[in-house]
């Protein structure tokens, strides 16, 4: 006679022998194998991924299948939007509970590629073209350039999906795609940059600076672009004329200034988008230093100015003084004013204008 405990592993056996057919006849270990045998991909029309609204979005859909799969039909997701956030250090106690706000929809549209049919072993290419603003609508719709923020996020993704039914796992693949402004929007070149005279001394900071720089002075002039082109780098020149220390480094700061409504008050962040460093080490008096700042494309849009939100810029330039304490603090918040430190921040337009 068999023990309990033979008993309880005679129906736990039955049990799994019962189990493994069932999904076997179901086709559930069939599917997952298809799953993992089946890949898809979104092949865009240009490396770049750079379109403009009134252009099509063309690629291709690659499936590499390792055998021939079964669909109920192909289909392709256009959405865009600008995706908005208010982070705790920039908002109060209350606005922080709201800290996401509804997503300003650009684009959404889906479409079928193909009806539902089969498709073949190996390697299987499937051409889309479509246009990303629709000619049957109201045009007066804004497309937004693509912008990568800290609380401001405009995003263009293309989504295409395979439907494979109920017993099988949907296959799906999403790239990205920038925008930029239509051709009949952009202005006529060439964009004369708007160039600023600054004048950097102690009379002009509005934070506390060493003694010995309030007593011995320093003087920096110079000047630079305050409307730039995104085609063309943020150019100007930078003397030093005087300084009772010597230099450490000259940096120029490009930052975003990004603006969200919140109910009815505004959230204003100010953040660093990158540093280029000019001078290294005490420079030469006199001497006259070009200044010329590549704008990151990702990070950089045309300044917007729209109801809910606003993209603003700035550029900052900064002089770092040799001192005990700036060599006590070498990694110091560069957005932070320091005693060993001046700096001058200056309004930036971007704008989108035609290639020459």
């Amino acid at each position: 006679m068999a023990s309990p405990f033979q008993s309880f592993c005679y129906t736990v056996s039955l049990f799994f022998c019962f189990w493994v057919s069932f999904i076997y006849s179901t086709g559930l270990v069939k599917a997952s194998i298809d799953a993992m045998s089946t890949k898809i991909d979104l092949s865009l029309s240009r490396p770049n991924r750079i379109y403009r609204p009134s252009e099509p979005l063309e690629g291709k859909i690659v499936v590499k299948s390792a055998s021939s799969i079964s669909h109920y039909g192909i289909r392709m997701a256009l959405n865009g939007s600008v995706n908005l956030q208010v982070r705790g250090g920039s908002a109060g106690v209350i606005e922080s509970f709201y800290g996401v706000v509804k997503p300003i929809t650009i684009l959404s549209r889906t479409l079928e590629i193909r009806p539902s049919g089969k498709i073949v072993s190996g390697t299987t290419e499937i051409p889309f073209s479509i246009t990303l603003r629709n000619p049957k609508e109201d045009n007066s719709e804004r497309f937004y350039e693509t912008f990568h923020g800290t609380n401001i996020s405009i995003q263009y993704l293309a989504t295409v999906d395979v439907m494979r039914g109920y017993l099988h796992k949907s296959l799906s693949a999403t790239v990205e795609f920038i925008v930029e402004s239509d051709k009949a929007d952009l202005l006529n070149p060439p964009i004369s940059p708007e160039m600023v005279i600054f004048y950097i001394t102690q009379d002009t900071q509005r934070h506390p600076i060493l003694p010995e720089l309030k007593s011995g002075g320093f003087r920096i002039t110079g000047r630079i672009s305050t409307q730039c082109s995104m085609l063309e780098p943020l150019s100007g020149e930078l003397t030093v004329e005087a300084s009772v220390l010597p230099i450490c480094s000259i940096d120029i700061h490009l930052l975003r200034v990004e603006s969200v409504l919140l109910g009815e008050k505004i959230i204003t962040e100010t953040s660093l988008i990158q540093t280029t460093q000019i001078a290294d080490g005490d420079v030469c008096r006199n001497m006259t230093l070009p200044i010329y700042v590549v704008l990151p494309r990702l990070l950089t849009c045309p300044t917007v100015l729209a109801g809910p939100f606003s993209i603003e810029f700035k550029v900052a330039i900064v002089i770092i003084f040799q001192s005990e304490l700036s060599r006590l603090h070498p990694k110091s918040d560069p957005l932070t004013p320091r005693l060993w430190m001046a700096m001058e921040t200056l309004p930036l337009e971007l704008v989108r204008a035609r290639e020459r």
